[in-house]
């Protein structure tokens, strides 16, 4: 736990705000959101929470600003991970090639799993006005950047294909994530009765061919290789 003097700065305030972040970062490496509490969070990082929401108006608020600089991580990661890929080849196996990138690169970021899975329904709730402006500007930002990366790699998808696949996309990774972290209960369940392991569901095989739905359904027939 670090304790701090009073901020009298804007560089003193900009750097109790990356603490503060930073420390919800390394949170999460350890519990879901749901155990992160604003109580915990203040301790860690060595300030009164009444000192904390001085610097973010609630547990949400930070937390959908380490969202959306994990999604812009994100796209970065995509990015490289799309930076090989031959736009002379052909759109199904490129497709192939987006979708592994994608799902790869959202493996690799649980952190930023979690944050998505939990938005719509916890993070973007108790938060002003304000901060949900500035939390979807960022947002819209960082989605017009994430439809340029998709395109630059399959642009047969066109931008009214390539924004509905970064939807469904971004929403059934949410889904997949919370359903791929059973509960103690469930994983109990499992444990008890081995013919219920049907139904439990790993992440990226499941994410995997869910994208390949995806894809090969808004591509044009033609550019998929099917007949």
């Amino acid at each position: 736990m670090t304790t701090f003097q009073r901020a009298r700065s804007d560089e003193q305030r900009a750097e109790r705000r990356r603490v503060i972040l930073a420390t919800a970062a390394a949170m999460l490496a350890e519990m879901p959101v749901a155990q992160l509490t604003l109580n915990e969070l203040s301790r860690r990082v060595g300030l009164a929470k009444s000192n904390v929401l001085k610097y973010f108006e609630s547990r949400e608020a930070v937390l959908l600003e380490l969202t959306n600089r994990e999604l812009a991580a994100w796209i970065e990661d995509l990015d490289q991970a799309l930076a090989a890929t031959d736009p002379k080849s052909p759109a199904g196996e490129r497709a192939d090639l987006l979708a592994d990138a994608v799902v790869s690169t959202m493996a690799a970021r649980p952190m930023f799993c979690e944050l998505i899975s939990t938005q719509a329904a916890v993070l973007e709730h108790n938060v002003s006005t304000d901060v949900a402006v500035g939390f979807k500007r960022a947002a819209l930002v960082n989605y017009h950047g994430l439809v340029a990366s998709v395109l630059r790699a399959l642009p047969e998808l066109g931008d009214e294909g390539a924004a509905r696949f970064i939807a469904a996309a971004s929403m059934l990774a949410g889904a997949i994530w919370t359903h791929s972290r059973p509960s103690a209960a469930i994983l109990a369940a499992y444990e008890a009765a081995p013919e219920l392991s049907t139904l439990r569901m790993d992440f990226e095989p499941a994410l995997r061919t869910a994208v390949d739905s995806l894809l090969f359904g808004l591509l044009p027939r033609d550019q998929t290789g099917l007949t």
